[in-house]
């Protein structure tokens, strides 16, 4: 729509160039972000930001989240963007103070905002934290480019610098949440900011790992949730994988077995043996987060499939001609394996290529 919309400028003569750009902005804000923002898209008069903004922007399904993990009276957002994650953790606060340096992205939270309690500021986290007073919550969410636009994975590199302004946040914020990207190394981030006990959160969507939440305040405990399915979401001391202890597979014939892999917020998590442990299931190499059992586990936090065969030379596997490629800790690459055994994508079969005790194989499986 906003590419044909775009070649129709004649037809919008009595607008002026900038009444024109931002026309086109709004039609291509809620065409992209109707299915993120949901709540938004419904709204007749809400006002969106430049593409990088609406794209860089959380889900409304991962705001709504923060939100039931955090309450209070007040709260600041210090980098508060285009205000999506400001505008859901209103439902858990009275009052919320909005900092943003970007002159545009104010003026449109101050329309957006106008009938909440949201006090919009023009300014930096750091030049707003030299005068501000106590809140029952700070969030931050510090961007991850750098001053050329190139993106960084280490929280020092982040604007603003969060290790840095940590004395400062504390002094200021009863709690503090953080929203960090999932580039970033989750130890290293944790290990920079040891002054405080945090809850961590990875947060994932539809097996894609969106963001890491850092909390203050809490047990020092990591939950790895899969919005799609909170019920599973997999809950662990940050000392527990340490203790974990992984036992490995002794099979000689896999035909029968179930096959495991953790969802994608486990794993972003590391709790590679304590998964295994947990659910009772055997791991298939040191460096093949896949699991197997004799059994079906009900109610896994992650893909499940019946093993069919083993091994290329495998009548089952010779037949196929149409299939799912999955390699993990293998030599190939997924489309390598494909060319190789003249695969077509999709159907419901899976080839799943995988190192066992150190030896490459392959598996014939059908998801359950």
């Amino acid at each position: 729509m906003i590419a044909d919309l775009a070649l129709q400028r004649n037809k919008y003569k009595h607008l002026s160039d900038d009444e024109w750009r931002w026309m086109l902005q709004q039609v291509e804000g809620r065409e992209r972000t109707a299915d993120k923002l949901p709540t938004f898209a419904a709204m007749d008069d809400w006002w969106y930001p430049v593409r990088l903004s609406c794209e860089q922007c959380s889900s409304e399904e991962t705001a709504r989240y923060k939100a039931s993990l955090v309450s209070g009276e007040t709260m600041v957002d210090l980098t508060g963007g285009y205000g999506v994650d400001t505008y859901f953790l209103n439902d858990s606060f009275s009052s919320i103070d909005y900092i943003e340096q970007n002159a545009e992205l104010c003026r449109i939270a101050e329309h957006n905002f106008a009938n909440k309690p949201i006090t919009i500021h023009n300014s930096t986290a750091e030049e707003f934290l030299a005068s501000a007073g106590q809140y029952d919550l700070i969030f931050l969410d510090p961007a991850r480019r750098d001053s050329h636009g190139g993106k960084v994975f280490r929280l020092e590199d982040c604007t603003p610098n969060v290790v840095e302004l940590l004395p400062t946040l504390l002094a200021h914020g009863k709690r503090l949440l953080l929203k960090l990207s999932p580039m970033l190394d989750l130890t290293q981030a944790v290990k920079a900011l040891s002054q405080v006990n945090w809850d961590v959160y990875v947060v994932a969507v539809k097996n894609e790992v969106k963001e890491l939440l850092l909390l203050s305040g809490g047990s020092g405990q990591i939950t790895a949730i899969d919005l799609a399915k909170k019920e599973q979401a997999f809950v662990f001391a940050r000392d527990a994988e340490a203790g974990a202890i992984s036992e490995y597979s002794e099979y000689s014939e896999y035909s029968g077995k179930y096959l495991y892999e953790p969802n994608a917020a486990i794993l972003k998590a590391g709790a590679y043996k304590l998964v295994g442990a947990r659910f009772g299931l055997s791991k298939l190499d040191v460096n093949t987060h896949l699991y197997c059992s004799d059994l079906l586990v009900p109610d896994f936090p992650g893909r499940v499939w019946e093993i069919k065969s083993e091994g290329v030379k495998d009548e089952r596997m010779k037949e196929l001609n149409q299939a799912n490629v999955l390699c993990r800790n293998y030599p190939l690459t997924p489309e390598a394996l494909k060319k190789k055994l003249h695969l077509r994508d999709g159907g419901t079969a899976f080839v799943i290529g995988c190192r066992v005790a150190g030896k490459p194989t392959l598996f014939y499986a059908e998801r359950i």
